[in-house]
This record gives C-alpha cells, sequence and structure tokens, in this order.
C-alpha cells in the first residue's frame, strides 16, 4: 500500500503567463506558494477475486476491468501513461475541487507520485510535474497552464518561470518574522461558487494576442511582489494583490461576477488591503491580504462565506506511507 500527500497552492500574481500560447513566445513567470492542505491517494494492488479488476474510490465508486472503462479523466490517463492495471486507488481531500486551488493538479501529481512508489520507483518533483503537464494537457486535453503542477510538485514559496525550453524555479526565501506576517495576514474565504476552470481558461488562451501588454504586466508584478516580501514593506503586498486583480478581471468578462465583485468591496471597506479570487475565476475561493487589527472586521463583512483557516506550505507532493514493494503482490 502507498499514500501520497500533495499539497494544494494559492497563485499571487502571474496567472496567465503559464499558458502555452503565451509563455512559448515571450515567456511567463508566476508568483505562488503552496499550504498546509493537502489531496491524499491511496493505491495498493488488488487481488483478483472480484468481478471487476480495479477499483477507484472519490466522490462515486467505479469498478472496472480496463483503464478505458474509467470515468475519471485523470485516473483514466493515469493508469495508461503508468500502464497499471489490478489496483485499488481512493481519493481523500482537505478542500474541494473546481475551486480555484490547483485541486485538480494536485490531484494528479499526487496520483502520479503514488504510482511510482506503488511500482519501487522514485520520481523527482520536475519529473512529476513534468508528467502531470504531459497527462493533462495532451492526454486529456485540458485547458490548463503549467503553474499549477509544478507549485503541486515543488512544494513551498516559489517564483516559478516558463519558457519555451522548459520549466524552472527559485525559492523565496524570508527572514522568519516576514514569512510569519505574510503567514498571518493572508486569510482565505470560500464563496460556495463552484466553476469549471477549463471553460474559463479557454477564453483566456483565444485572448492571448489581445491580451498581451496586460500579460507582460502581470510577469512584471511577480518580480515586485517577491521584492516586496523580501525586503519592501510587507503591507504593499496587500496593495500589489488589489492591483494584480483589477488586472485580471480585465482578462474576461467571467473571472469575476457581480456577486463576487460585492464580497471584495465588502471585504475591503472592512480593512483588507488587497486580494483576489483564486485560480481561472468565476468562483471558488477568495484570498485577501490584511492586517491582524483587521481581520475581525472582515470576517464580520463577509459572515455568509466560509473562513478557511490556512498557513504557507514547507513540502511538495511526498509519500507518507509505503509498504516495500516486495509486499505489493503482483497476482
Amino acid at each position: 500500500m502507498v499514500i501520497s500527500q500533495t499539497p494544494y497552492r494559492i497563485s499571487f500574481f502571474g496567472g496567465g503567463t503559464d499558458y502555452r500560447p503565451y509563455f512559448m513566445e515571450h515567456g511567463g513567470s508566476v508568483l505562488s506558494t503552496t499550504i498546509d492542505r493537502y489531496c491524499y491517494l491511496t493505491l495498493r494492488r488488488l487481488p483478483p477475486f472480484f468481478d471487476h479488476a480495479s477499483r477507484l474510490s472519490y466522490s462515486k465508486i467505479e469498478l472496472f476491468n480496463s483503464a478505458d472503462q474509467v470515468q475519471h479523466p485523470a485516473v483514466r490517463e493515469c493508469l495508461k501513461f503508468m500502464d497499471l492495471r489490478g489496483v485499488s486507488v481512493t481519493h481523500d481531500g482537505d478542500l474541494p475541487a473546481r475551486a480555484g486551488l490547483g485541486t485538480s493538479s494536485s490531484f494528479t501529481v499526487g496520483l502520479l507520485n503514488a504510482m511510482h512508489a506503488l511500482k519501487g520507483e522514485f520520481a523527482d518533483p520536475m519529473t512529476l510535474a513534468s508528467e502531470a503537464i504531459h497527462v493533462e494537457q495532451d492526454m486529456i486535453g485540458e485547458n490548463v497552464g503549467v503553474q499549477d503542477q509544478l507549485a503541486a510538485a515543488i512544494g513551498g514559496l516559489n517564483r516559478l518561470y516558463f519558457r519555451a525550453d522548459g520549466y524552472d524555479y527559485r525559492p523565496v526565501i524570508l527572514k522568519p518574522e516576514r514569512r510569519q506576517r505574510l503567514d498571518e495576514n493572508l486569510m482565505l474565504f470560500f464563496t460556495g461558487i463552484f466553476r469549471y476552470a477549463s471553460q474559463i481558461a479557454e477564453e483566456q488562451v483565444k485572448n492571448t494576442q489581445n491580451k498581451l501588454h496586460e500579460l507582460r504586466e502581470m510577469t512584471l508584478l511577480t518580480e515586485e511582489g517577491e521584492k516586496t516580501l523580501v525586503s519592501g514593506d510587507i503591507n504593499d503586498f496587500g496593495r500589489l494583490l488589489h492591483e494584480g486583480w483589477q488586472l485580471k478581471r480585465s482578462f474576461s468578462g467571467r473571472i469575476s461576477t457581480e456577486e463576487i465583485d460585492r464580497m471584495y468591496s465588502r471585504a475591503r471597506e472592512a480593512g483588507a488591503l488587497g486580494g483576489k479570487l483564486l485560480g481561472a475565476g468565476g468562483g471558488g475561493f477568495l484570498l485577501f491580504y490584511v492586517e491582524k487589527e483587521n481581520q475581525e472586521y472582515v470576517k464580520r463583512a463577509l459572515k455568509e462565506l466560509l473562513y478557511v483557516p490556512f498557513h504557507i506550505g514547507q513540502t511538495g507532493s511526498r509519500i507518507v506511507y509505503s509498504t516495500p514493494p516486495e509486499l505489493h503482490p503482483i497476482f
């Protein structure tokens, strides 16, 4: 049996520059962090005593004999990619899917990590990220970028880079007191609105050539955001989030809604220096930067929303439990 633990992520700046139509020509960058909320995948070999060869348990249960029969797209394509059969796969997550935290990519990265471990293999973070990108973009055909897979595989607070010749990252190293202030001043609220990121992202990708100036500005914000975190007035990070959100909203009319705009305005009036809707837009989680003395005011202003406390994470996808490969029976 193998259990993988893979973090979800929060993207601060640079979203949209990680889509191939943009970064293959112009290069892109994202400033993001993983958080201490996780996706768990449990894999084990399934004995051949049932009418089905494999079993999958998530929000529903699937029993199947071949990968082509699987409805869950990531599981179906990962089984094909890793050439696995006769397995039981169980998923548990700390936070809901389709909410802007990169949950789909965390699932894919964590599943691939667990599959490698079940086969007695080690996959380094960049390999996991590259494989997850291939599965999601080329095999499933999703309209997704490449930041989520990298963040989930690597973990921590990073500046991610995307170029035609590949991907790279650089950890953002903060003094302990600055890291603590950032950690304490970030607030996360669930809007209760679910959306399909691929549909919203498709429109953004189509608009790439019309939004080159905005995407360049978004890339510059990742650099400014990193400098602010490392050595500037850290409260300016919240103000930069507000600037970045206004820029992001201009990418597509589907990124925000009147309801979300009202939530955002109420939080700002209550003391939030800035914030953004996470992910592709349309719903999910709202992130705010709020000084500690104003956080109760913001909670009251958004009392109809679920407040989700969290901390900045430090680890990427990892195997938290594994029996030796020789104890994974292959019948």
